[in-house]
C-alpha cells in the first residue's frame, strides 16, 4: 500500500476522494458546463505517488489543496497533483463512460508533505509553479463548494477513512508537461507557507 507523509508520520489512505469543476475559471478554460451538483470521483491508494512521472503526450497536471481526514474531520493539509490523460478524458465523457482510465491510473495522485492545520480554512491557497513560471494559484475562496460542503456530501454516500485524503479541486492554467520539467507546488495560509514540494518529472 501506498503512503504519504503526515506531521514527519507515515499514512497509508485507502482512497483518494476527488471534486471536479470547483473551480469557474477552470471549468471555462475547458470548455465544461458549470454542475448543478457536486461532481465526485476516487483515486485508489495505488494511486498514490511521491514522484512525478510523465506518462503520455496527453499528460496534464492539475494543482489542487489536498485536505488529509482523521476522525472525520479535517487534520491536515498539503498539494496535490491530479495527473490526467486529458485526451483519454475527454473521449470518455463523450461517450459517456467512467473517467477511471483517464484519472485513476498507477501514478495519477501526487502529494507533497502533508502538515498539521486548524486554522481559518477560508484562507488556505496554493501555487503552482513549472519551471520557475507561477501557472497556477487559487484558494478556498473561489472555490465553488468549500471544504465543509465537501465533507457533508461526500458523508452522504461514501465513508471516510482516517488517512483519507480530498483533493478539492484545480483553478484554472492546467496543461501539459514534459519529462525534465521543474514543479514547485505550495500551500498558503494567508503570505505564509505551510508546506512546499519540488518535483522533476521523470
Amino acid at each position: 500500500m501506498n503512503s504519504i507523509t503526515f506531521n514527519n508520520k507515515k499514512i497509508t489512505p485507502s482512497k483518494v476522494v476527488c471534486i471536479g469543476r470547483n473551480y469557474i475559471d477552470h471549468i471555462k478554460e475547458l470548455d465544461n458546463e458549470v454542475p448543478k451538483d457536486m461532481v465526485l470521483f476516487l483515486k485508489p491508494n495505488s494511486a498514490i505517488s511521491s514522484e512525478l512521472r510523465y506518462v503520455s503526450n496527453d499528460n496534464h497536471y492539475e494543482g489542487e489543496i489536498g485536505f488529509l481526514v482523521i476522525d472525520k474531520k479535517i487534520a491536515g493539509v498539503g498539494f496535490g497533483l491530479d495527473i490526467t490523460k486529458r485526451e483519454l478524458q475527454s473521449y470518455l465523457k463523450n461517450k459517456g463512460l467512467p473517467w477511471e482510465r483517464a484519472k485513476s491510473f498507477d501514478g495519477a495522485a501526487v502529494f507533497s508533505k502533508f502538515v498539521p492545520f486548524s486554522s481559518k480554512i477560508s484562507e488556505l491557497g496554493l501555487e503552482l509553479y513549472i519551471n520557475d513560471k507561477l501557472v497556477q494559484k487559487g484558494d478556498v475562496a473561489h472555490m465553488i463548494y468549500k471544504p465543509k460542503a465537501i465533507l457533508e456530501e461526500i458523508r452522504t454516500f461514501l465513508s471516510l477513512e482516517d488517512g483519507d485524503i480530498i483533493l478539492s479541486g484545480t483553478p484554472k492554467g492546467v496543461g501539459k508537461y514534459k519529462k525534465g520539467d521543474k514543479f514547485l507546488g505550495r500551500i498558503l495560509y494567508r503570505d505564509t507557507i505551510l508546506t512546499e514540494q519540488k518535483w522533476i518529472v521523470s
